[in-house]
């Protein structure tokens, strides 16, 4: 399993010049190709589901199974972009850094559990001896509104893989969008994950791996070797 942490976040470049989508299919391809790794199964969640399903769309060649959770090719007015956007980088600016240690990320994050220790070993540390967040807020705000400021229906409805959309009860996948995804990938599957947000993975671990490994033991085993 390989995990990339995209431009703008981790040790990634910190504050690219380009955040738009074709960049960051650009930066996947190049590392599926570069390592020689395809075809992949990708699996992502919330920005990084909306870039899985773009990167499937654009080189079926270079992706054999999809995996997305809590995302989906619509797009929104302008009005919904900018709460959306405002929303999340009001949240990510009241975070009350540097934190002082792990300990402390995890108390601000709501305690011992799985959601608020992911978060916490997120964070980077500094030279200071504290945690920082491994990316800039103003960056992550540019880059989420250049994904969800425009619909990617056609790139959707041209995946060609077995793919499963993952959405949690309680997270930002609506059902209606949910059903619409179907209705326009007839090969897709969905799994609904109850008393989950956003990060359903973090929230439902169990539920999580048992949807994935469930979609992936029934794939073809010619879509598995390539």
């Amino acid at each position: 399993m390989l995990a990339l942490d995209q431009r703008g976040h981790g040790r990634s470049e910190r504050v690219p010049r380009d955040v738009s989508r074709s960049a960051h299919i650009a930066d996947t391809v190049a590392v599926i190709e570069q390592l020689n790794l395809g075809p992949v199964v990708l699996i992502g969640q919330s920005l990084g589901g909306h870039l899985a399903l773009l990167v499937a769309a654009e080189r079926p060649d270079l992706v054999r199974a999809l995996v997305i959770a809590e995302a989906s090719p619509a797009g929104g007015d302008r009005d919904a972009v900018q709460e959306t956007v405002a929303g999340v980088g009001r949240w990510l600016r009241e975070w009350p850094v540097p934190f002082a240690d792990r300990e402390a990320a995890i108390a601000h994050f709501g305690g011992q559990t799985l959601w608020a220790q992911a978060w916490a070993d997120g964070l980077e540390s500094r030279d200071d001896g504290c945690l920082w967040p491994a990316f800039e807020v103003d960056v992550m705000e540019k880059t989420l509104r250049e994904a969800i400021s425009q619909a990617y229906w056609n790139e959707w409805e041209l995946i060609r893989c077995p793919t499963l959309i993952v959405r949690a009860g309680d997270g930002t996948l609506d059902p209606d969008t949910a059903e619409e995804m179907l209705a326009r990938l007839p090969h897709a599957e969905l799994v609904e994950i109850a008393d989950a947000g956003h990060d359903v993975h973090l929230d439902r671990p169990d539920q999580w791996h048992e949807a994935v490994t469930s979609f992936l033991n029934s794939l073809p085993a010619r879509s598995l070797t390539g």
